[in-house]
């Protein structure tokens, strides 16, 4: 709590922020959102035209995107609550905000997808998958990435996320040199040590014909997105108490060191990094200008359940599907698409979703030291994605 009332008292020395209300988060989320279903829409719905898919494709960026704006909501939902017991309460908040729907994602998938042999598990999805998954540690292995649900690869780097969370904040505080200097030594441990023994492991316990897959394993593991989160956490403290010329010496030293590094070891994560920086930067300059639109905050308040359905509308809508593939297909079946994956989405919220969050905030009001964080904010903050 100590931890707390300090950056709370930082805040409020530092007066007025950009985060004094959370509209442009949910923009983020909803844009973010739109470009994971364009890139899933186009895989299943192919233009055949170049540049087009191209284009689509280039909707992956949304998990990143999510990444910036989860790290910095957790930033900003710390700094303006003053409470007890802040990490016992933060991780009820966030795993009732979390496994409700996620739980219910794993048998919906499993009878969706079957369990036999596939690109993410090679030898089949068998109970260890299923374990792995239900209990948020399969992205520590890599037959348990996608396996049993799609796109859950983010998840798992979300909720690792969160259980480090309370404590780098605390130890760290509104420093947000610290946030960047473990950054660059957790990418430089990456893509030096972790990833080529790793990489060597893992392709011979697979066997030959699968290092592709092991190679897109460690690349989406959490610790090579770990950098992503605390590069938000500092982005988020930089946008509150300003930036300075030494936090774009500290980016130029990190680029430097992670293109001398992808040279050595060819760990092809440095094209990753930079376009993570971009992003970064993008994330925070909306935020600087607090960009609004109230149709994109909508599909940004549910993209969670959003994003763990639309597979499933994919799947049920190339089934049905009586166009052939070209621009005019792609276009309809994304629109389709984003409409039923939001009408999914309301309806999870009325079933599932506002009845865990009712009850994690029973859990986390009761007895003394309530939160002294708006409502609204925490109304709106409190996504995922």
């Amino acid at each position: 709590m100590q931890g707390q009332a300090r950056l709370a008292a930082e805040r409020t020395a530092q007066g007025a922020t950009p985060f004094g209300r959370s509209h442009t988060l949910d923009v983020l989320r909803g844009l973010a959102i739109v470009g994971v279903m364009a890139i899933h829409v186009s895989q299943s719905f192919p233009s055949k035209i170049h540049a087009v898919d191209f284009d689509f494709m280039c909707g992956w960026t949304g998990v990143n995107v999510f990444y910036f704006v989860s790290a910095m909501t957790m930033c900003l939902m710390w700094t303006q609550r003053t409470e007890t017991d802040p990490t016992r309460k933060f991780y009820i908040r966030r795993f009732l905000r979390i496994a409700p729907l996620f739980w219910l994602a794993i048998p919906v998938y499993l009878a969706v997808n079957g369990t036999g042999p596939s690109y993410n598990a090679p030898n089949g999805v068998g109970p260890l998958q299923v374990i792995l998954t239900a209990t948020f540690l399969h992205g520590f292995w890599p037959d348990s990435v996608n396996s049993v649900v799609p796109g859950d690869w983010s998840i798992a780097a979300e909720m690792t996320f969160y259980l480090a969370f309370p404590f780098v904040i605390t130890a760290f505080g509104s420093r947000r040199r610290l946030y960047l200097a473990l950054a660059i030594a957790l990418h430089l441990f990456n893509v030096c040590l972790f990833k080529p023994w790793a990489f060597a492991l893992f392709s011979a316990y697979y066997g030959p014909g699968h290092e592709a897959f092991v190679w897109n394993a460690l690349h989406i593991s959490f610790l090579n997105q770990l950098p992503v989160f605390l590069v938000g956490c500092a982005l988020f403290f930089s946008l509150r108490d300003g930036f300075a010329k030494s936090d774009a010496a500290i980016f130029a030293a990190f680029i430097v060191l992670s293109f001398i590094a992808d040279r050595a070891t060819g760990s092809h994560e440095f094209n990753y990094l930079m376009i993570n920086l971009v992003l970064g930067a993008l994330v925070a300059g909306c935020i600087r200008l607090a960009i609004r639109c109230r149709p994109i905050e909508a599909i940004g308040r549910n993209s969670y359940s959003m994003y763990l359905s639309h597979f499933a509308v994919i799947y049920g809508l190339r089934q049905i599907w009586p166009l052939t593939d070209g621009l005019v297909s792609l276009l309809i079946a994304y629109a389709v698409t984003a409409a039923l994956s939001y009408l999914v989405a309301r309806a999870t919220w009325h079933l599932v979703e506002r009845r865990a969050q009712e009850f994690a905030h029973r859990l986390t009001s009761a007895g003394s030291g309530r939160s002294t964080i708006r409502p609204t904010i925490a109304a709106t903050a409190a996504g995922l994605h």
